[in-house]
């Protein structure tokens, strides 16, 4: 599964530069499928949805920082646990319990970021 970002958030940002596939985000800040990672041209995310790996999204969050589902590996194939729960002080990096997704699906998407 995901991990989300409670409403616990101090908005320090000592998760954001410890996501291997840079799917943290300050709050109000707008992503793109391409920050971070390997993608190029269309993505498919979640839902069948296909954006360009380029397009400037929505921030997920306008007040603190956030975690963009299609992006959070939870640090499979990099680390052994996820690293911004790892170094959260408030411990608000939880899994999502909305997206619970096996090892074999977080390492499929692994790969599709980082061609």
């Amino acid at each position: 599964m995901a991990i989300i970002i409670t409403d616990e958030c101090i908005n320090c940002g000592a998760c954001e530069p410890e996501c291997p596939n840079n799917a943290i985000y300050e709050g109000g800040v707008e992503w793109a499928m391409s920050d971070g990672t390997g993608v190029k041209g269309d993505y498919t995310l979640e839902g069948d949805k296909v954006v360009d790996a380029d397009a400037q999204n929505a921030p997920v969050d306008d007040d603190l920082y956030y975690i963009v589902p299609d992006k959070c590996t939870e640090c499979m194939g990099f680390h052994e646990e996820p690293q911004c729960a790892a170094v959260c002080p408030v411990d608000c990096c939880v899994p999502d319990p909305d997206r619970e997704e096996t090892e074999e699906e977080l390492l499929a998407r692994k790969e599709r970021l980082h061609l």
